[in-house]
C-alpha cells in the first residue's frame, strides 16, 4: 500500500514547522513542499537582524539538505496556481501537477498596501522578505530621510531597520492617535513615544497619506490635512492580508475581510484540506504570531497521526524590544474598571510605564502592559495562565518586594506543572524540569531536547531559572559556567589561570577546557590574561574581536575611531593643537565625548599606527575607548575655578584615573569625581563615583548609565583621599576577581547575596581577609600598566597586522566613502 501523499503550500516557518513536527512523529506519509520564495524557511521574527550582520544562512531555520535527509520533496520558488479538489491535484507556476491525499496550506500573509497615489514610485517598498530587505538597503545608500507607513510592531521594527542602516532621520506615520495600538494603551504608547524620540525617531500620529508626490521617485508624503513631509524613501508596514486567493480560486470558504476558514482540527470547508497559520480564521480571528501558527501546525500533525486534539484560540500576549526598548502586554491588557481594579507606575524620568489589572476581589491577576522594563513579564504571564493567588500587596509584582524578601509562593518553581514557559513550541514546565532531572544541566541541553527556547527565545530567562531552580532542589551545585568550552566560572577559571601561571588562551584551554572555543570564551578568557598579566592584548591574536584586535573603535562604514586618554578631561592647548592637525591630516570627524574627551572618527585601519605615533610623539596614550577596562573619570572643575567647590576635583580625578588606566575588567568602567553635591560629573551615575564633602570625600560605587540607568551605593563617607584610592583599590579588584564576563558593577552589586552591606563588611571591614591581597594585586596592575597603542607602534611585527589588504598593505579599502556634514565629513554607506 502506497503512502498518504501530503503537499505542503508554503515554506515559511509554519509551512517548515509542520514538516518538522511530521517527521518527528511518523515515517508514514510521502511529504512535498512548494515555496513561493528561492530560498529555504527562514526566520522572520528575527528578520531585522539581517541589518545587524547576520546573513540569509544565519536566519535559515535548517540545512539545504535538511528536506531531502527526511525524504521531504522541496520545490523552491515555485508557487502553486490552482487547486483541484475533484481530482485532489494541484499545478504549480513551473508546470508540476502532484496528487495529494492532504494539502495543508501554510500560505501566510502579504503586507497591505493602501491604495495610495504614487504607491508604483521607485523608493517605496514593502518589509516582507529578504528579498524585500536587499531592496531596501541598496536604495538606502543615496538616500538621508526614510518613512515607515504604520506604527504597530511591524512598522517599528522597520523603523529600526532604516536606522541601522545610517537613516538618521527616520519617520514613523501612524492613522491612529497612538502607536501600537492592539498592544498598549495610550499611557504606555505615550511612555514608548517619548522613548523612541531618544534614538532620533520622529513620531507622526494621527496621519493619513493621500499622495505620494515625485516625478518616477518618491519624494515627499502628502497627507490629508495637505501638509507634505519630504522624504528619500518609504517602507510600507500597515499590517497583513491573508494570503487566501488560492482558497478562494479553489471554492473553499474564505471571509469577506481575508482569512481561510478552518474548524478546531484547522480543516477548511474540504475535509482533506486544511490550513494554518496567518492564512487560517479561526472563529472570525487572525493570529499573527508565530506562536499560535506553531500550534495550529501541532493539531494538524496530531490529527493526521491518529491524535485528538483542537485548537481554541490562543494567547496573544507577548514581550519584545523595539529599538532598545522593551515592551510587553499580557492576558486582558485592556480591560478597565469597574471590571477590575488597576495599579499602574509610572516613571517618566526613566521611561517605564507599568500596569497591571487585578479582579475585583484583588485575588488574580488579569492582565497588564510593560513598557521601558518587562523583566518581570514571563513571571506575570504565568500567573494570569495558571491563576496563581496573588501576595497581599499585588502592587509588589511591578515595584518589586520592599520588605527584603520574595512574596511567599512567588518564583518559577511555584508554577504548576503544566504552565507553558514556551508557547512557541508548547514545552512545558514539567517537560523541563524533567529534561533536567534525566541530565540536561544547560540552556543548550535543553533546546536540544525539548526545543524550549529556539523560537522567539523569550522564554529562555524562564527556562535558565527552571533549570537552576531544579537542580538545587535535586541538591546538585549548580554551577554558573563560562560556556561549553569550560566548565568553570569566570571566578574559578581566574584563580586557576593565575595559580597556574598560564599566559595564552590555547594553554588555559589545554589545561581546563575542550573543543576549539567560541565567541563567548576567547574574549572571557582574554579579560581574564589581561586583567591578571596586564599583556598587550593584541598579542591574543586568535581570541579578540575588531575593536580589540585593532585597539579602535570600528564604526559604520569600516571605518575606526581613535580616543586618545585626556585625564579628567584636562588638556593643554599645545595637545588641542595637535589633535586639531592630526584630524586635518587624516581627514578625521572630531567630536567632544560626554566622557570629556575628543574623539576622532573615520581612520582607516591602515592609518591607525600612523596616527597613534603623532599623538604619542605629542605625549598622548590610548584612551582605552575600545576596551573593556577603564574609560574616564569624568570632573567637575572643582575648587580650582568654581565657588562652590569643595576639593580639587580636577586633580584628584586626574590621579585616579592615572591609576587605573589600562586596567582590564569584566566590563567597562567609567569614573567621576565631584567637588561638590552640585554632582557637576554626575559621579553617581558611575561605576565609581567620588563627590567632595566638608571632611573629605564620600565614595559611590555599582551605579551606571544606559538603557538601564541605576544610581550608584554609597560605600564610604567623609574619608580622605589616601583611604579613598585604598578602598577603590580593593572594589575594583574584587569586582575584576568576581564578576561574570560583561557584567557591569551595577548588575554584579545586584545579585550579590546581601548587596551593598556584604560589599562593605568586604571592602571596608575586611571580612574575608582578602583586602591586602587585593591591594597587592591591583598594584602590580598599575606598576605594569603600558600604553597599548605605544606598543604597537613601536613593534613592527604587530605594526604589519594594520592593513586591510595583507598583499597590499599600503592600499586601503576601496569601499569607504565619505560624505560632508556640517564643514567636517562622515561615513557613506
Amino acid at each position: 500500500m502506497s503512502q498518504p501523499t501530503i503537499v505542503v503550500v508554503g515554506n515559511g516557518m509554519v509551512g517548515y514547522k509542520f514538516c518538522e513536527k511530521l517527521v518527528s512523529r511518523s515515517n508514514q506519509f510521502n511529504i512535498i513542499v512548494f515555496g513561493e520564495e528561492p530560498r529555504i524557511a527562514y526566520d522572520r521574527v528575527h528578520l531585522s537582524e539581517y541589518f545587524n550582520g547576520k546573513s540569509a544562512d544565519d536566519l535559515s531555520l535548517s540545512s539545504s539538505s535538511w528536506y531531502a535527509d527526511n525524504g521531504i520533496s522541496l520545490h523552491l520558488d515555485d508557487p502553486i496556481q490552482e487547486i483541484n479538489r475533484i481530482d485532489k491535484t494541484v499545478h504549480s507556476l513551473k508546470g508540476a501537477t502532484i496528487n495529494y491525499d492532504y494539502l495543508v496550506l501554510a500560505t501566510g500573509s502579504s503586507p497591505f498596501v493602501p491604495n495610495i497615489e504614487g504607491i508604483e514610485k521607485n523608493g517605496v517598498f514593502v518589509y516582507r522578505t529578504i528579498e524585500d530587505l536587499d531592496l531596501i538597503r541598496d536604495y538606502a545608500v543615496n538616500a538621508k530621510v526614510g518613512a515607515v507607513m504604520g506604527g504597530g510592531l511591524l512598522g517599528l521594527e522597520a523603523a529600526k531597520a532604516l536606522i541601522d542602516l545610517g537613516i538618521k532621520e527616520t519617520h514613523v506615520i501612524e492613522f491612529a492617535p497612538r502607536l501600537m495600538p492592539r498592544q498598549i494603551d495610550s499611557a504606555g504608547s505615550a511612555m514608548l513615544q517619548s522613548k523612541l524620540k531618544q534614538f532620533g525617531l520622529s513620531i507622526h500620529l494621527n496621519k493619513s497619506t493621500s499622495e505620494i508626490t515625485g516625478s518616477d521617485k518618491i519624494e515627499a508624503l502628502k497627507f490629508n490635512d495637505d501638509t507634505l513631509l519630504p522624504v528619500d524613501m518609504l517602507v510600507i508596514s500597515a499590517g497583513i492580508r491573508p494570503r487566501d486567493e488560492l482558497a478562494k480560486l479553489a471554492g473553499l470558504q474564505t471571509s469577506s475581510r481575508g482569512g481561510i476558514v478552518v474548524n478546531e482540527k484547522m480543516q477548511t470547508s474540504d475535509e482533506h484540506i486544511f490550513a494554518i497559520g496567518e492564512c487560517a480564521l479561526y472563529n472570525s480571528m487572525i493570529y499573527g504570531l508565530v506562536a499560535p501558527g506553531y500550534e495550529m501546525a501541532d493539531i494538524v500533525v496530531t490529527h493526521l497521526t491518529g491524535g485528538d486534539k483542537s485548537f481554541y484560540g490562543y494567547d496573544m500576549s507577548t514581550k519584545l524590544k523595539l529599538i532598545g526598548v522593551d515592551v510587553a502586554s499580557f492576558g486582558d491588557a485592556f480591560i478597565t474598571e469597574p471590571d477590575c481594579r488597576t495599579i499602574v507606575f509610572e516613571d517618566t524620568h526613566k521611561g517605564i510605564y507599568k500596569r497591571i489589572n487585578i479582579s475585583n476581589n484583588g485575588k488574580y491577576l488579569l492582565g497588564g502592559i510593560l513598557v521601558g522594563e518587562a523583566e518581570a513579564y514571563n513571571i506575570l504571564l504565568q500567573t494570569v495562565n495558571n491563576k496563581i493567588l496573588l501576595p497581599p500587596n499585588p502592587e509588589d509584582l511591578i515595584l518589586g518586594s520592599r520588605g527584603g524578601e520574595a512574596s511567599e509562593g512567588a518564583g518559577v518553581m511555584n508554577l504548576p506543572d503544566d504552565a507553558l514557559i514556551c508557547s512557541c513550541e508548547a514545552v512545558s514546565k514539567l517537560a523541563i524540569c524533567s529534561a533536567v532531572n534525566e541530565g540536561a544541566s544547560g540552556i543548550d541541553d535543553i533546546k536540544k531536547c525539548t526545543k524550549a527556547g529556539t523560537g522567539c527565545g523569550g522564554c529562555v530567562p524562564l527556562v535558565k531559572d527552571l533549570i537552576a531552580g531544579t537542580m538545587k532542589a535535586n541538591g546538585q551545585y549548580v554551577k554558573n559556567v563560562i560556556c561549553e568550552h569550560f566548565d568553570y566560572s569566570r571566578q574559578e577559571l581566574f584563580d586557576m589561570v593565575k595559580i597556574n601561571k598560564l599566559k595564552n588562551y590555547d594553554l588555559v584551554l589545554d589545561h581546563f577546557g575542550k573543543g576549539d572555543g567560541c565567541e563567548v570564551c576567547k574574549p572571557a578568557v582574554a579579560s581574564i590574561l589581561s586583567s591578571l598579566w596586564n599583556d598587550v592584548i593584541v598579542k591574543q591574536d586568535t581570541i579578540q574581536d575588531s575593536n580589540d584586535r585593532y585597539l579602535a573603535n570600528i564604526q559604520k562604514g569600516g571605518t575606526y575611531s581613535v580616543v586618545p586618554r585626556i585625564p579628567g578631561g584636562e588638556i593643554t592647548p599645545d595637545k588641542l593643537i595637535v589633535i586639531g592637525q592630526v584630524a586635518k591630516k587624516y581627514g578625521l570627524y572630531t567630536k567632544i565625548t560626554g566622557g570629556q574627551r575628543i574623539d576622532m572618527f573615520g581612520a582607516h585601519v591602515n592609518d591607525l599606527p600612523a596616527i597613534w605615533e603623532e599623538l604619542i610623539n605629542a605625549g598622548f596614550e590610548s584612551g582605552h575607548a575600545y576596551g573593556k577596562s577603564l574609560r574616564t573619570v569624568k570632573s567637575c572643575v572643582g575648587s580650582t575655578w568654581c565657588r562652590y567647590g569643595l576639593h580639587d576635583s580636577v586633580s584628584f580625578a586626574i590621579e585616579i584615573e592615572e591609576r587605573y588606566k589600562g586596567v582590564r575588567s569584566p566590563h567597562k568602567l567609567k569614573g567621576g569625581v565631584s567637588g561638590c553635591v552640585r554632582e557637576c560629573a554626575e559621579a553617581q551615575a558611575k561605576d565609581f563615583g567620588i563627590i567632595a564633602t566638608e571632611k573629605g570625600w564620600n565614595l559611590y560605587v555599582c551605579g551606571n548609565g544606559g538603557s538601564k540607568p541605576q544610581h550608584a551605593q554609597l560605600l564610604a563617607t567623609d574619608i580622605d583621599s589616601a583611604t579613598c584610592i585604598k578602598y577603590l583599590d580593593r572594589f575594583l579588584m574584587f569586582y575584576i576577581k568576581t564578576a561574570d564576563p560583561l557584567t557591569r558593577t551595577a548588575t554584579w552589586l545586584n545579585k550579590m547575596d546581601g548587596g551593598i552591606a556584604y560589599l562593605k563588611n568586604v571592602i571596608i571591614n575586611n571580612s574575608l581577609d582578602i583586602n591586602e591581597q587585593l591591594e597587592e594585586e591591583m598594584q602590580h596592575l598599575v606598576n605594569t600598566y603600558h600604553c597599548e597603542w605605544k606598543e604597537v607602534v613601536e613593534n613592527n611585527e604587530l605594526r604589519k597586522r594594520f592593513v586591510h589588504f595583507v598583499n597590499a598593505p599600503e592600499e586601503k579599502n576601496p569601499a569607504i566613502k565619505f560624505e560632508p556634514m556640517r564643514e567636517q565629513v562622515k561615513a557613506k554607506w
